[in-house]
């Protein structure tokens, strides 16, 4: 294998939506996020009322990477090796003697190896590795407190109330029904947590388009907030821009699973007859009109034999379509994501695609933002004033947490608090094994040429190979250290 990558090479280029295409203002959607979690256990479940105050300080628990322990009642953050780093019980930092407690003298959490080489979730433990359900981290640390609080022993029946809140607001019925406090917020609002797209990004797109790639759209999202989304980030006529787009995919299912279990299905606008008018009637007619008939077919497709726009489906059906809209045997696919779970490690795995990870913490460590990102930042709606004052001093979940570190490096201690080394995270590694390379937002790349040589993760090269336009710190740290 090269040791570059580029994307000239590729014959199909696919993306995530969420948090890849579509960058979002965390702070603002975070906590948006945390407040929907937590007003449905205050007034479905009955939950204590102080769940819903926070200050901008409680945000700084708020991490990618973090495993909640549900056996052991505490949250993790593991290393490469499944080496607990750091814990905590409820909000409160375990201190080494207290892991060693829980965890014996090498601190190996026993579930890692489930986890690591499956990505599954588990009645056990939970991953949080996307910003979608990570404010429910720091919900999970304030519900364990509050038990404390009231004198309750604490257990993680709760989980299954955390489960009910994210199927409440989530629910692919919620953004039709308006269900829930995450949906309506954003379809009132769409400016206040979607980042539109760069010029740039958009000209990248079609200049893909008019090279004779194939470009996917590939979201787990359902089809009325993908549509709702891509048109505030894209433009009305996004469309124009994917040849296949694929929604409630449902992925990692999508890539994991067989055909037979997770068919494409069409959508109710969407008869053979109609696709090639769906631009024009969509100047038509208003988006509420159109979103009450976007409505997945009950009945699954036996294969997919022309581009176009699908739900859920299966990573098979669409290779044997890629074979065929690009009339090669083996089309190299690359696929942009910004998940482990969801992305990088089913497309790597099962797909056998070239990946490139969105790791939006990378600019938490030193890397610079693009010039298109910070042109577009400054172009915001202003926020309400409760929302200035809530924001400042709060942290982005992007940022190293000065509770949990780093999010690529850690300090590992073993056998005294003066024994002491650097280890890389779990999430860390994952990145290096499941990724061809990371990059903190497509604006880096986008005004790049096509055929730009970029270097990839190899296991012969040192672990700072891969990430553009640079490394984070704390790997360059690491790396000066064992020099």
């Amino acid at each position: 294998m090269s040791e570059y990558f580029s994307l000239s090479d590729c014959d199909v280029i696919g993306f995530d939506l969420d948090h890849t295409l579509c960058r979002y203002h965390l702070k603002e959607t975070s906590r948006l996020i945390y407040e929907s979690f937590a007003r449905y256990l205050v007034e479905h479940k009955g939950y204590d009322k102080d769940l819903l105050n926070l200050t901008p300080a409680t945000w700084d628990f708020c991490f990618k990477g973090l495993v909640v322990d549900l056996e052991d009642g505490n949250i993790v953050k593991l290393a490469e090796d499944g080496t607990v780093l750091r814990a905590t019980h409820g909000t409160t930092d375990l201190s080494t003697e207290e892991i060693i407690k829980h965890y014996g003298p090498q601190r190996e959490w026993k579930h890692f190896n489930s986890l690591s080489t499956s990505f599954t979730r588990s009645e056990k433990y939970y991953f949080y590795d996307n910003y979608f359900d990570l404010p429910g981290a720091l919900l999970c640390g304030r519900v364990v407190d509050m038990m404390h609080k009231r004198g309750n022993e604490v257990n993680f029946d709760f989980w299954k109330d955390m489960v009910a809140a994210i199927d409440h607001n989530y629910n692919t019925s919620a953004f039709k029904e308006d269900a829930g406090t995450y949906f309506p917020s954003v379809k009132r609002n769409p400016g206040q947590y979607l980042q539109p797209c760069s010029d740039s990004v958009k000209t990248w797109l079609h200049s893909m388009k008019n090279a004779g790639k194939v470009l996917l759209l590939i979201t787990s999202s359902h089809s009325d907030y993908c549509r709702l989304i891509c048109e505030h980030i894209l433009g009305k006529d996004f469309e124009e821009l994917f040849d296949v787009i694929i929604t409630n995919a449902l992925k990692p299912g999508f890539f994991s699973l067989v055909p037979h279990q997770r068919p494409f299905r069409t959508l109710g606008q969407q008869s053979s007859s109609q696709s090639n008018q769906r631009v024009f009637r969509l100047k038509r007619r208003s988006l509420l009109d159109w979103l009450m008939n976007d409505v997945e077919e009950s009945e699954g497709l036996p294969s997919l034999d022309k581009p176009g726009w699908y739900s859920q489906g299966n990573w098979p059906h669409l290779h044997k379509l890629l074979k065929t809209m690009t009339g090669k045997p083996e089309p190299k696919v690359v696929y942009f994501g910004d998940s482990l779970r969801s992305d990088m490690f089913p497309a790597s795995s099962f797909g056998k695609w070239e990946t490139v990870m969105i790791v939006e913490e990378m600019e938490g460590e030193g890397v610079p933002k693009s010039s298109a990102a910070m042109s577009n930042e400054a172009q915001v709606e202003p926020l309400e004033k409760k929302g200035k004052s809530e924001e400042q001093g709060m942290k982005s979940p992007s940022a190293v947490s000065n509770q949990w570190g780093s999010y690529f490096v850690d300090i590992h201690r073993s056998g005294g608090e003066d024994e002491e080394s650097q280890k890389l995270t779990w999430c860390c590694h994952c990145i290096h094994k499941y990724s061809t390379m990371a990059i903190p937002s497509v604006e880096h790349i986008a005004d790049l040429p096509l055929d730009y040589k970029f270097p990839r993760f190899s296991p012969d090269k040192p672990c700072t190979t891969g990430y553009f336009p640079r490394p984070p710190d704390s790997l360059l740290k690491r790396c000066e250290s064992l020099s």
